[in-house]
């Protein structure tokens, strides 16, 4: 079926994506692998593209594009190359970036902006604490106010971005007494004093997207780097959560998508018992589920992206369409290692890296046991 949601500049626009992707990603995807993270210059090559700043206004550098479907065109390029792309980046241009768009005082605007969409500044958001995860309210990272400073103390872990970042959005508790209304954000800066990055976590999959705890004691962050206003840090997070998980679903579906193109190559070519794998009846039939679930899928992602570029997604609709997909995306890609057969499970093969990449779609983003429990309060249970 036809996609309705692009015009000619979406387009246009993810021929330029294709042609980034091309020149500077894919020749070293391996070597990104083997580091276990993406080469800074590969960031100022996406800012020289304008891949970075598509929410950022004009006067600072940025695209101002003023419509999400360009986000999304992008998410969907990144991800047919790289889930590790694409989550890196999109945790700098669609994550941050309304943090910084929309929270910041001019001032800060123009002490950071500018940098954040040239790719001279990485950046990465500080949520997620080792005894918290996906329980945002229950934040033990305190910032006390000390004069025209505040003392952060605490820690975050599973921070992508976080090896390398520039700038970090810290969710620090500053009312211990409000609870979750006791939240405020801080951008903290690489060179602060206490401000500590442990090692890149070895993870399962996603290797080039480079991931870090961050440790921060007695780190000295002035007032002037606060983001937004005090104690308004929960309703913050939770206001853009939307967009993050929206986010999610684009890359979801378009990381299955690439890996299902390849599987069905793959089942037309390789020879079994005389004949093509494709043909066999039971491997035909799944391949038949798997394309529907995945064009069924699309179409729902398609109408939240609609949505948000018009300002009406629900919290409720991008928490199901980040449960869904992401099952989905599981199920599609542990369906193409099985009709690899044995290579299928060789991480020389592009399959294989997928199936560990796609894991952590259900976890991230709030897991999914949390966007049942979304919709299920929504339903009235």
């Amino acid at each position: 079926m036809r996609r309705s949601i692009y015009g000619e500049d979406h387009e246009a626009f993810r021929e330029t994506v294709r042609e980034f992707v091309a020149r500077s990603v894919a020749p070293r995807a391996e070597e990104f692998i083997e580091r276990r993270l993406i080469d800074r210059e590969v960031w100022r090559e996406a800012g020289k593209q304008g891949l970075l700043g598509l929410e950022v206004p004009e006067v600072y550098g940025g695209g101002e594009a003023g419509d999400y479907r360009f986000n999304a065109v992008l998410g969907e390029e990144l991800s047919h190359v790289s889930a590790a792309l694409a989550s890196g980046f999109a945790i700098h241009y669609d994550i941050v970036a309304p943090y910084l768009v929309e929270l910041t005082t001019e001032e800060q605007k123009r002490r950071w902006l500018p940098r954040f969409t040239s790719g001279e500044l990485i950046t990465a958001i500080g949520m997620t604490e080792p005894g918290g995860g996906s329980d945002l309210a229950a934040l033990a990272t305190g910032a006390v106010r000390d004069g025209d400073d505040w003392v952060i103390n605490g820690s975050k872990t599973f921070i992508t971005n976080g090896y390398q970042a520039d700038l970090v959005i810290v969710a620090a508790r500053t009312s211990p007494e409000k609870k979750a209304r006791g939240i405020t954000l801080f951008a903290v800066e690489a060179g602060m004093p206490g401000f500590e990055r442990g090692r890149k976590l070895d993870k399962v999959g996603q290797p080039e997207a480079d991931t870090a705890e961050l440790f921060f004691k007695d780190v000295r962050v002035p007032d002037a780097n606060r983001v937004g206003e005090v104690d308004h840090g929960f309703i913050a997070m939770m206001e853009r959560l939307p967009q993050e998980r929206l986010s999610c679903a684009v890359s979801n579906v378009a990381h299955a998508s690439a890996v299902l193109d390849e599987t069905l190559a793959y089942v037309k070519e390789r020879k079994a018992f005389g004949q093509a794998i494709g043909g066999f009846q039971y491997n035909k039939f799944t391949l038949a589920d798997l394309v529907t679930r995945l064009d069924v899928s699309r179409a729902y992602v398609d109408q939240c992206v609609e949505a948000h570029a018009r300002g009406e997604l629900t919290a409720v609709d991008a928490a199901k369409a980040k449960l869904w997909t992401s099952e989905v995306q599981n199920e599609v890609i542990d369906a193409c290692v099985q009709l690899f057969g044995g290579y299928g499970y060789m991480r020389e093969y592009r399959v294989a890296r997928a199936w560990m990449d796609a894991r952590v779609t259900r976890i991230w983003a709030g897991s999914n046991e949390i966007m049942r429990e979304i919709i299920g309060r929504d339903l009235g249970l």
